[in-house]
Order: C-alpha cells, then sequence, then structure tokens
C-alpha cells in the first residue's frame, strides 16, 4: 500500500485525508494521481467502488493552489443529481484547508443558492449536464477560465444521452486545458470523444485485465421467488448475522415507496429514493443512510450511481435488472473499498430470459435460480439468518398471520386500521362481519364519523344503526310545506 504522502499529495490534503481515516491509496489513486498532478491527460477505467473520485480530484484540488482567485478554475460533469453531491462532498472535504470553494450545480434544486456561490467565486464546480449548459448559456456560469475538467461516468453519460450536451460543454471551455476522464466501460462512442477532446491522454486501468467481470469479493446469490412472499424473504434477510446497510432495488418508483412503506409497518429503519420524490426528500433519505441513522435504503436506478457508501453489506434486487450493466452498477454498491458484500437478486418466472442473458454475460454459471420462498431452508442457510427468524420485528406493531401461496410460509399481514376498530367494539365478533349488536351502536357511530366499515373487498358496510340516524336527521330538517319525507 501506497501512501497519499509518498504519491506527492500537498500536507493540507494528506491531513483532510487522516482526518477522515485515509491514509493509503487505492490502486486507481496510486496510477492516476501522480500522472494528475503534473497534468497529464487521463483515461481511467475502473470498477465502481474503487476510489476514482480522489484519483481525479486529488490533482484538480492540488493544481489549483492554495488560494486561487475567484471564478470558475475547475469543472467535474457528472451524469446524476446524486452522484454530483458525492462528488461535491469529497471535494469539498479535499480543500477543506485551503480557501478554494467547491459548489454543486444540478436540477431539482432552487437556481438562487448555486447563482449565489457562483458569483461569490466559486472556484471548482461540479455539476450534471442539463443545469450546468441552462446556467451557461444565461451567462450565469463562464466557464472560459476552467483549466481543469473531469468526465466522471463517461459510459452513464453515454447511456443518458448526454453526449450532445458534453460537446456543447467542450465548446465553452479553452482550447488549453488537463481533462481528465473516468469510465468504467469503454465503448466506441466514449472513446471518439477522448480521442476529439483530449490530448495525448494515458489509458490507466486499475484492475487486472484478466480478472473476471464481477467483483471476486462480493458473493451473488440467484433466487426464483413468488412475488407475494418477496417481501416476507426481505424481511428475513434484512435480519441476517452481520447485516449492515443495506440496498434494495426497485424497477418503478411506485414498486420503492410501497416496499419502504411495508418495511417500516414491518419495524425496519428505511428510507427511500425515487423518482417521485424532490431532490431535497431525496437528499434527506441519502444523507440519513449515509449517516447511519437509517440502515436500509431502497432504490430505483435513478440512484445507483450516487450511492457511494463503504459499508453496505448486501444490496438486493427485488425485481431483476434489463442487463448485465444495470446488474454491475447496482451490485457495485457493495463490495467497495476492499470489502466484502452480498449481492442477492430475485427472478420472477416471467423474467427467467432476462437472467439467461445476464448469467450468459457475466459467466456466472448459474443457469437456472434456485426455487426459494422465506421458509427456504437453504435462504436461512446461504445468509447466515438465524433459525425460528420471520419477516416482522419484535417492535412492530401487532398483526395478523396468515398463509400464502408460496409454499404455504408464514407471512405477516397488516390489519388495516377499521377492522381493527371493529375488533374492538365487537368483541368476539368474526374480522368481516358486516353489523354489530344493536347496544353497540352509538360507539360506532361515533368511531366511524358516520362512514360505516370496510372489509377486506373494499367495500363500505353501514351498520343497523346508520340508516334510522339518517332518517332522524332529515326529519329535523326544516318543513317546506307538506308531510315529510321518510327515506
Amino acid at each position: 500500500m501506497t501512501t497519499f504522502a509518498e504519491l506527492g499529495v500537498d500536507q493540507d490534503i494528506v491531513e483532510a485525508l487522516s482526518a477522515r481515516g485515509i491514509i493509503d491509496s487505492f490502486p486507481i489513486q496510486e496510477q492516476t494521481i501522480p500522472l494528475g498532478l503534473p497534468g497529464q491527460d487521463i483515461i481511467g477505467q475502473a470498477k465502481t467502488g474503487t476510489g476514482k473520485t480522489f484519483g481525479f480530484g486529488i490533482p484538480v484540488v492540488q493544481r489549483l493552489g492554495l488560494d486561487p482567485s475567484p471564478g470558475v478554475k475547475a469543472l467535474i460533469v457528472v451524469p446524476t443529481r446524486e452522484l454530483a453531491v458525492q462528488v461535491y462532498e469529497d471535494i469539498d472535504m479535499l480543500t477543506q484547508n485551503r480557501s478554494t470553494s467547491v459548489v454543486a450545480i444540478y436540477g431539482g434544486k432552487a437556481y438562487e443558492g448555486q447563482i449565489e456561490q457562483l458569483q461569490a467565486g466559486a472556484q471548482i464546480v461540479v455539476g450534471t449536464p442539463g443545469r450546468l449548459i441552462d446556467l451557461a448559456g444565461q451567462r450565469l456560469l463562464d466557464l472560459s477560465g476552467a483549466v481543469e475538467v473531469v468526465l466522471d461516468e463517461a459510459d452513464k453519460m453515454l447511456d443518458l444521452g448526454f453526449l450532445p450536451d458534453i460537446e456543447k460543454i467542450f465548446q465553452k471551455l479553452p482550447a488549453v486545458r488537463h481533462t481528465q476522464l473516468f469510465s468504467a466501460t469503454m465503448p466506441g462512442p466514449i472513446v471518439t470523444l477522448a480521442r476529439r477532446f483530449m490530448s495525448n491522454p494515458i489509458h490507466i486501468r486499475a484492475n487486472d485485465p484478466d480478472e473476471g467481470l464481477t467483483q471476486a469479493n462480493i458473493n451473488h446469490l440467484v433466487y426464483r421467488a413468488h412475488s407475494l412472499d418477496k417481501d416476507e424473504v426481505i424481511a428475513r434477510i434484512l435480519q441476517a448475522e452481520g447485516r449492515g446497510k443495506t440496498v434494495v432495488f426497485t424497477r418503478t418508483k411506485r414498486a420503492a415507496q410501497k416496499l419502504m412503506d411495508e418495511l417500516g409497518d414491518r419495524g425496519f429503519s428505511v428510507v427511500a429514493v425515487h423518482g417521485d420524490m424532490s431532490q431535497e426528500a431525496r437528499e434527506r433519505s441519502m444523507a440519513a443512510f449515509k449517516a447511519g441513522k437509517k440502515e436500509i435504503l431502497i432504490a430505483t436506478d435513478v440512484a445507483a450511481r450516487g450511492i457511494d457508501v463503504d459499508d453496505v453489506t448486501h444490496v438486493i434486487n427485488h425485481t431483476i435488472p434489463d442487463d448485465e450493466k444495470t446488474y454491475l452498477h447496482r451490485a457495485g454498491r457493495t463490495g467497495r473499498a476492499g470489502k466484502t458484500g452480498i449481492a442477492v437478486t430475485f427472478v420472477d418466472w416471467e423474467d427467467l430470459h432476462k437472467w439467461a442473458l445476464i448469467n450468459r454475460a457475466l459467466e456466472f454459471g448459474q443457469p437456472e435460480p434456485r426455487e426459494t420462498y422465506s421458509s427456504s431452508p437453504h435462504l436461512f442457510e446461504d445468509l447466515g439468518i438465524p433459525a425460528g427468524v420471520r419477516g416482522r420485528l419484535s417492535t412492530a406493531p401487532r398483526t395478523e398471520t396468515v398463509k400464502t401461496a408460496a409454499g404455504g410460509s408464514d407471512r405477516a399481514a397488516r390489519s388495516d386500521a377499521p377492522r381493527r376498530r371493529r375488533r374492538r367494539s365487537e368483541g368476539s365478533a368474526p374480522a368481516d362481519a358486516v353489523s354489530v349488536p344493536a347496544e353497540h351502536g352509538a360507539e360506532r357511530a361515533a368511531e366511524t364519523d358516520g362512514q360505516g366499515t370496510h372489509d377486506g373487498s373494499g367495500k363500505g358496510h353501514h351498520d343497523g344503526n346508520a340508516a334510522p340516524a339518517r332518517r332522524r336527521r332529515r326529519r329535523r330538517a326544516p318543513r317546506t310545506g307538506g308531510a315529510p319525507t321518510v327515506g
């Protein structure tokens, strides 16, 4: 292991890193920092979670000097808002012993604060393409002095269709500059981009070319699971021995919110990040997860590239991703910084063809996912789940236990509030009763506020006293002549 001091990093940056317990460099940092410090253009290729941010960030900060003049001197372009926040935090930490100011520029947040920071003279900008072009077009962002330029996650830029925006940004940059490009993969359009906008770049690969596509320090488990049993399986996995921070990926925003509500009801400490949430709410969720205030994060792929947390022990794919690239990006949230991790993927019956493609592309050698239920012994054995664990924490609200269709496994089912109220007022009456004894009529009327109750069918049922109550109210209505109408 090589320390940052041995790589020629300035003492104030070494101290900033040391304050966070970061002393030794990772391979990508060890290879790129000595080249980046003197101004060599670099193409850095490394898998996610290998420390790329410091690999390009340290040269950027150090080359600007201890006290750079006001105005944008460095531009770091990233594909997603979440990644912009993460990179901003890391670069800001590197500059804590310098006068250098860093600003994050991305959509979903008010313009005013970002513009104020630019006008105050921020020297390093971390931003997403859309907002950068927007502010540059309004002449609120001047990139003519940005001599340090970084494109991070370039392959994701390609996937999201940002390459035309990147070209527009480069047209606003000075011709003479130091450029670094980092990408997990190097598809043709990215190679073309590098040739066009970089000057004799050196291509750095941080991993052994013969190394497998998937990280050796991640244990990949694949199960064919019943959709009605998935929540129970996840809840039991979340009680596995040694389970730390966990990210659960869903295909849709609605599924993410539904799973968050379900796990929260079961007593787990959980937050979500998905596209239906405001940017502010997403940042709050991510901050709570990083700080350990919430230990489970439910996310759609919108967040996959922005979850840069070293101590994620488990990644769970609630729904199988569409391709091997997305799979790698999701699984790469664990096993970071040299630590081990576990990636669990559920494959629905109708998605077996997707797994066949991923299995072939990543050379897993697991053509048939094992049929698995929440009661399957191999699930407990594979993940170190203590015997007897059920999918609800002891601190969770009381529930009924019912049998699922999936292998007869126990599943905690939430009882709705009206049904609980009905049981309290009826004593031993069955849960789906639609009427109550007459002596309880006043109590029920007060409880339901005249709205009736609901059973599992979703249809409303008024008790025996509801209709007479309506008739009495109608008889008391002012008369307009003639006998009152009795309903």
